[in-house]
């Protein structure tokens, strides 16, 4: 296989495969925040298509945010029964066909059937979840650093895809442009075919940084229900403040970063007589910072006190959300508001991980991790309904990114209740 081949190579020039992990991830995380962002430039061409209200279209978003969130535990546990590869792929499989099938719809529910339900389902089986699994499975030292690295491929995603969608949706119609995403998919795809493994052992190899001498064994499959085993790490999870305050910052998170800025910068910018293609291009130029300011936060999370640096996220995040709409949406306003937005828009998620790991252990960090995830997403569906709705009946924006900013620093004051050092939990203690 091309795998064992290239891992070979690189074992003779002292590289580890997993950061052909990463590489493989981040190219897979990166063609998904395509398709994730994708909605948010097509809202208006399908308003004036189809004529459908914001807060419908805002529906099928925030049905999509929720399950995305939702899937996020029952995706750790197909990923630890059935394997990276398997689920990737199928996951995968499901988005393009959704999409394709997308590609002819004339009615709303159409539109809530495949970007709201399937679209949710089959990008929740993956999810940040599945690189929180390679940081913990195929690292034991620089964890903080590639969950940076990996999460900011949604960063990188957006800068690469979100102008070049709405240049070809400007030109050609949003019909062409969502099957460039199809054509790109295909290529992740065929990448995480060749390139991807389950774990080091595969290879005959230990996790990165671990100074073993023999490959770590497979712990053995848990053969109960996949529904069995998610609710059962969520019942001795939530026994935890820790897991509580997680999930209550990470539901900040994501209504304050997919569910508003994602979905509804581009018509609120739209409102200001900003044009779309210069709207999606603030939103790659925010990408641009978050790329830097996530594996900047990576690198800082292995080395100071996680708490910290999310009180710090959250606050920023929070006063620059609250400054935006003071910004009069001016050249050097909206600069300085993607500045300090996008150095942290997801870069609470390395801490947020290491924290999990910390508390919970790595084998079943990936599990907790989802319904962390799942918090997120709530959030993000939250905002995302919340934000269309008040621009429909208040026709303004603004009164969802006060609130937004408000529950920012919100957060960044009860994450500082977490204990210190909390001390890792073994499986068996969990079990």
């Amino acid at each position: 296989m091309i795998s064992n081949w290239l891992a070979a190579t690189l074992s003779r020039r002292n590289i580890h495969y997993g950061w052909v992990m990463v590489g493989v991830t981040f190219l897979a995380a990166l063609i998904s925040a395509g398709t994730v962002g994708a909605p948010g430039v097509f809202i208006v061409p399908l308003q004036k298509e189809f004529g459908w209200s914001t807060a419908e279209i805002s529906s099928a978003l925030s049905i999509r945010f929720i399950l995305f969130g939702l899937m996020a535990p029952f995706a750790a546990a197909l990923l630890n029964r059935y394997g990276l590869r398997n689920v990737t792929l199928t996951a995968q499989l499901i988005v393009v066909s959704a999409l394709v099938a997308s590609l002819g719809m004339t009615e709303v529910w159409q539109l809530i059937a495949l970007w709201g339900v399937v679209i949710g389902i089959g990008t929740g089986m993956t999810a940040l979840v599945l690189g929180a699994t390679i940081a913990t499975r195929w690292f034991a030292a620089r964890r903080g650093l590639v969950v940076g690295i990996m999460t900011a491929s949604v960063a990188t995603g957006q800068l690469v895809f979100l102008p070049l969608l709405a240049s070809l949706t400007e030109r050609f119609g949003w019909r062409l442009a969502l099957g460039f995403v199809c054509i790109m998919l295909g290529v992740s795809a065929l990448a995480v075919l060749l390139a991807m493994r389950d774990r080091p052992s595969d290879l005959g190899l230990r996790p990165f940084g671990d100074e073993g001498s023999e490959p770590l064994p497979a712990p053995p499959v848990n053969h109960g229900s996949i529904t069995a085993v998610a609710l059962g790490t969520l019942r001795d999870a939530s026994k935890s403040s820790a897991f509580w305050i997680l999930f209550a910052t990470f539901f900040v998170c994501g209504a304050s970063t997919n569910g508003l800025v994602q979905v509804h910068l581009i018509p609120m910018c739209l409102d200001f007589g900003i044009p779309q293609v210069q709207a999606a291009s603030l939103l790659a130029a925010m990408g641009i910072f978050d790329f830097f300011g996530t594996i900047m936060s990576g690198w800082l999370s292995d080395r100071y006190d996680n708490r910290w640096l999310l009180f710090w996220y959250y606050g920023l995040r929070g006063l620059s959300l609250i400054f935006l709409p003071f910004s009069d949406f001016s050249f050097y306003g909206l600069s300085i508001f993607a500045m300090f937005y996008g150095l942290d828009w997801i870069a609470t998620v390395p801490p947020t991980v290491r924290l999990t790991a910390q508390k919970f252990g790595p084998e079943r960090a990936n599990l907790v991790f989802g319904w962390i995830f799942a918090g997120h997403q709530l959030g993000a569906g939250t905002a995302a309904f919340g934000a269309g709705l008040s621009r429909t009946l208040l026709q303004s924006y603004l009164p969802a990114f006060f609130i937004a900013g408000a529950l920012c620093v919100f957060a960044s004051l009860i994450v500082l209740a977490l204990s210190r050092q909390p001390k890792p939990k073994t499986q068996a203690a969990m079990a």
